[in-house]
């Protein structure tokens, strides 16, 4: 059955998939078994769907209605990959800017970073397949429309990604504390990937060493960091203002 976004039971879960519905994440059962589920496990493998083996409380805890030990959501958007989308970028003579947002688990400040992102004419926005946030309903809503507009890419290896951009002449700007570059002293003037990290753990460290520069947003109060979509927006528009003033 189909409530809203949520699939639950595995025929509607697997008729979903066949008919090309984009899943953002499906939970199953631990201990689930029997052809019909088998039949799933076919149906999902190599699609890179992400899977949650999880207890049957917690799928019980999303709906009371008889799930068979399956609940898929669906997704607002089609995600897309940003191997697709670079060369297009340059091929048109866009002088590319991408965000990457690493760890970010609220909907709401993905959208909201979103919804500037795509006022600021970011060309896309990349986000991790695990453990991040997805574009959902309530993010769709939070941007405003724009997770409608602007590009998503959802990618398995942010190591990989990172190395990527680099190799296609992208400058990887890490936005944290640990930066000794005051934000308005980065170089914003060619293509560039901004990376943002979670609130409470920053840009992971293995995706920080992969980064070409360490950017800082000073802090003159007592309290140690910027909510991260105020702190994108900040980033953001320093640079649509610097690449506006080099054109």
């Amino acid at each position: 059955m189909d409530n809203g976004g949520v699939i639950f039971g595995i025929r509607a879960v697997i008729e979903a998939i066949g008919a090309g519905r984009e899943i953002d994440k499906l939970l199953i059962r631990k201990d689930l078994q029997g052809d019909l589920s088998k039949e799933l496990f076919n149906v999902i493998k190599g699609r890179g769907i992400p899977v949650q083996k999880v207890p049957a409380e917690r799928l019980n805890r999303i709906t009371r209605k008889n799930h068979q030990g399956v609940i898929a959501f669906t997704t607002e958007i089609t995600y897309q990959h940003i191997e697709d989308i670079v060369p297009t970028l340059f091929e048109d003579g866009i002088n590319p800017f991408v965000i990457l947002l690493d760890g970010i688990t609220d909907v709401r400040n993905f959208g909201a970073i979103a919804r500037t992102a795509e006022c600021a004419g970011a060309d896309a926005i990349i986000i991790p397949k695990h453990n991040s946030v997805s574009a959902n309903a309530d993010a769709v809503k939070t941007s405003a429309g724009a997770l409608h507009t602007i590009p998503v890419c959802r990618e398995a290896r942010i190591d990989s990604t990172l190395r990527y951009l680099r190799d296609s002449g992208f400058h990887i700007v890490g936005a944290t504390e640990k930066g000794d570059t005051p934000y308005t002293h980065g170089d914003f003037s060619g293509p560039v990937c901004l990376v943002m990290g979670a609130e409470d753990n920053g840009i992971p460290s293995e995706h920080l060493s992969l980064c070409d520069e360490w950017v800082r947003i000073p802090i003159s109060g007592k309290i140690e960091s910027l909510n991260v979509s105020v702190a994108a927006g900040i980033l953001i528009y320093e640079i649509l203002r610097q690449r506006n003033d080099n054109a």
